[in-house]
This record gives structure tokens, C-alpha cells and sequence, in this order.
């Protein structure tokens, strides 16, 4: 029977046997279709006299769905489904980060140098000048990748270990864009103090510390006392590296829309860590017109401190002229509410508060949901351009900056430019570096 479903993001690989005649493959490839999947790579593994095998990536929304495209093959005659594997699991399979050594190591001779006795001679030089670390460990380009698993991506408290492949994917990019090496520190508690505690313990390893899923309100606090108690930049990337690209891609989207962004009101829906981050950096920005909605009340009165009015989700949509939905909410926003001409942002993944199809259908002028809008667009250049200038904090100026070269990297028409876009994350980079020497972020020795 035909799925019902809507085409999805999950990544399956089929592994089939098939009749090697002309039209055999499209006939599958249309049995795939009509089903609704979209189908990516396709491989051929091996050929026989009468018979091929090959690989078909398809991208399926849940297992039924799976299992939809499996029984109407298996009914197609000359057809073997010989195996079905995830793809996704089978690139996490041992992990995806690992501690390698930089230097060659093939002789007694090359030991002596990098280990004992040779290492005792740096350690001195260490000892008596301590910037030197910066000359002769890896310390200055290792950033601490910390988390307590409360609030991992859409899926809320999962626990730390439950959280690690988020972290190693986030040191994969970092070594990828711009060669910083992540390191996961995985910290099972709640306590806030015992984060503070681990990671003010644990900082002299590290030339910054990036915090990274970890709850709000818990989350504002941590961030604070380490920031003003170490000397190296202490960074929360679900507030911060999620309003730099909320930034950036407004700057392009009021841009296609006409509007004015310092001069519009925006709204905000959802004021835990991401909504919280997104409306400092707006007001840093300078942003006056700023409204905010949440369920909880210490939320609203936190936004209210820093400028903000809070009101209901109703006067947010009617007064906003553009809208920033951060709830965890799929169809929050009805397409009754939506106001004509607005920009709607609707960043909840992996279901938006409302599809962009819809937004625009229902008089947005412009709309955008999550996929579009991804914070490691902005973090690999804030740390590395931070890193550079041995900076001791990552500051507004520094933020804006960074918004600023991703909205002006992003080609005609596009909201913000593509994570492997081959120059983004170098003249972020460089935006960086520049933004905060020119604002005095360096470190003194």
C-alpha cells in the first residue's frame, strides 16, 4: 500500500539483488518513489551474468515507513532485499573522534625526544615561564567540550554518556573547519556548583571552554561564574552559537523582506537558553522593539531584566514584525496567527513551530525553520578566531562580527550560507580576531 508518511531524514541502506535488464532499476527506483521516500546515493557493488547488487540510500521519516518501502520490493518481481542497514549507526561505530600524536615516532631516539628525558627540559621552561605553554602544548588549541545531558538537542535530560556522540560530532567540526581540537568532558550531575567546581578544575588543560545542552536556568549560572572567574573565553553554544546564526540569518531575511531590524519589533517565543541568547545579542545589536513569550514565569522575568516585555504568545504574533520561535513546540503557531508581511523563524527540531510553506502561505513575507538556521555555521570560527588572539572571554562585538561576515558569505537568495561553504568559517575567523583585538578581549601576560 502507498505510505501516508511525509519524507523524512533518516538515512536506511538497502542492499538488493536484482535483474540486470534495462528499466529493472527505475522500476524499483519507482516503487521507492511512490511510496513517498526520496532516494540518495545509489551504488553498484558487484555485477553477475544476469543478476546485480547495489546500494540504495533512501531517507525514510520512521521504521513503518521502512518497512512500507521493504514489502512493496519484495513484491516486485526479480527483486531480493538482501540486507537493510543504518547508516547513522554504522558511522558512530567506535566512535568518531581519537587522540592522535602530531609528531612521527619511529625510533628510541624520537621517544627520548618528545618523553623522558628530553620532555624534562620543556617542562622546566614551562615551570619558570608559564606562557610558554602556549608556545609548547597543545593547550592553546584545545577547547573543552562540556555537558551534563540535561537538554541534548530536541530529546530534553538524556544524561551525559547519552549526549557523547553530540559531542564528538561537535569535535569532528571543529577539526574539520577550522582545526581545533574538541575534547568531550561528559559531567553526570545537576548541580550547577559541581559543574562549576569540575570545570574551573579542570581549565588549565584548555585554551577556552565551550558549554554545550545544558538546561536552562541551570545553564545562565554556570556560564556567569565561570566566565568571570577564568581567564580563557567560556562559551554556551546553545545560547550564543544559536544567536549568531539567528542574527546573521535575520540580517539577510529583513533584507528580502524590506524590513528595518533595529527598527522592528521581534518576538520571541520560548525564553529558555536559545530564546535568552538570541535576545541579549539582538539587544547588543541594537534591537529595542523586543517582546517575549514563555510558560514560565522566572523566564519572563529574566527577559524582562534585560529590556524585554513579556506578553502572551497572542500579542507576540499581532505586534511582532518578526517572530522567533525557540519552544520544542511542533504547530505552536496557527496559520490564523501569522501576520502579514512578517518573518517567521521557527527553529524547534526536528517539527518547526510552524512549516515555512505554511508561514509564507499564510502572508509571511519570509520563513525559515531550524534546518536552515545551524549554530555550527558560527562556534568553529568563534573559537578559533578567540583561540588566535589568546582572548580571554568572547564578547557582543566579537558575536555580531561573526554575524555579520556569515550573513554577507551567504550567495543571492540564500538565507545563510552552507556549513561546509569553503571560506565561511575563515572569515569568521578572521571577523573575530579583528573584533577582539579592536575590543580589548586579549589576554595580558
Amino acid at each position: 500500500m502507498r505510505s501516508e508518511h511525509s519524507t523524512g531524514d533518516i538515512a536506511k541502506c538497502l542492499r538488493l539483488m536484482l535483474y540486470d535488464k534495462p528499466g529493472h532499476l527505475a522500476r524499483v527506483a519507482t516503487e521507492i518513489g511512490n511510496q513517498n521516500v526520496r532516494i540518495g546515493d545509489i551504488r553498484l557493488i558487484r555485477s553477475g551474468r544476469t543478476h546485480s547488487t547495489r546500494e540504495l540510500v533512501i531517507f525514510v521519516s520512521c521504521e513503518d515507513q521502512l518497512e512500507d518501502v521493504i514489502d512493496a520490493l519484495t513484491l516486485l518481481e526479480g527483486v531480493i532485499v538482501e540486507d537493510v542497514f543504518d547508516l547513522v549507526q554504522a558511522i558512530h561505530k567506535g566512535g568518531k573522534i581519537a587522540t592522535k600524536s602530531r609528531v612521527d615516532i619511529n625510533t628510541i631516539s624520537d621517544v627520548r625526544k618528545i618523553y623522558t628525558p628530553g620532555v624534562a627540559a620543556i617542562c622546566k621552561d614551562i615551570e619558570q615561564r608559564p606562557e610558554l605553554a602556549y608556545q609548547y602544548t597543545a593547550i592553546p588549541n584545545q577547547v573543552a567540550i562540556v555537558t551534563n545531558g540535561t537538554a541534548i538537542l530536541g530529546l530534553g535530560d538524556i544524561g551525559a554518556v547519552a549526549g557523547m556522540p553530540v559531542m564528538e560530532g561537535k569535535a569532528a567540526l571543529f577539526d574539520r573547519l577550522v582545526g581545533v581540537s574538541g575534547v568531550p568532558i561528559l559531567i553526570q550531575n545537576h548541580d550547577p556548583q559541581v559543574i562549576i567546581d569540575t570545570v574551573r578544575n579542570i581549565a588549565p588543560t584548555f585554551g577556552a571552554i565551550k558549554l554545550e545542552d545544558i538546561k536552562a536556568p541551570e545553564c545562565f549560572e554556570i556560564e556567569d561564574t565561570l566566565d568571570g572567574e577564568l581567564d580563557i573565553p567560556v562559551l554556551h553554544d546553545d545560547q550564543h552559537g544559536t544567536a549568531v546564526v539567528v542574527l546573521a540569518s535575520l540580517l539577510n531575511a529583513t533584507r528580502f523582506s524590506g524590513l528595518m531590524l533595529r527598527k522592528s519589533v521581534v518576538g520571541v517565543i520560548g525564553l529558555g537558553a536559545a530564546g535568552m541568547g538570541i535576545s541579549k545579542l539582538l539587544t547588543s545589536y541594537g534591537v529595542s522593539g523586543l517582546i517575549g513569550t514563555d510558560l514560565d514565569a522566572d523566564a519572563c522575568k529574566r527577559f524582562e531584566s534585560i529590556g524585554g516585555r513579556a506578553c502572551s504568545l497572542t500579542d507576540v504574533m499581532r505586534d511582532s514584525h518578526i517572530v522567533i520561535a525557540t519552544t520544542g513546540c511542533p504547530q505552536l503557531i496557527k496559520p490564523e496567527m501569522v501576520r502579514k508581511g512578517s518573518v517567521i523563524l521557527a527553529l524547534s527540531n526536528p517539527n518547526p513551530e510552524i512549516e515555512p510553506e505554511l508561514a509564507v502561505e499564510s502572508g509571511a513575507a519570509f520563513a525559515a525553520d531550524g534546518k536552515s538556521v545551524n549554530n555550527a555555521l558560527a562556534f568553529p570560527g568563534l573559537f578559533r578566531g578567540a583561540l588566535n588572539i589568546r582572548a580571554t572571554r568572547i564578547n557582543d562585538k566579537m558575536k555580531i562580527a561573526a554575524a555579520q561576515t556569515i550573513a554577507k558569505c551567504a550567495e543571492e537568495n540564500e538565507l545563510v550560507p552552507g556549513l561546509l561553504h569553503p571560506e565561511v568559517h575563515q572569515a569568521v575567523t578572521a571577523a573575530v580576531e579583528r573584533a577582539g583585538l579592536e575590543s580589548g578581549a586579549i589576554k595580558p601576560w
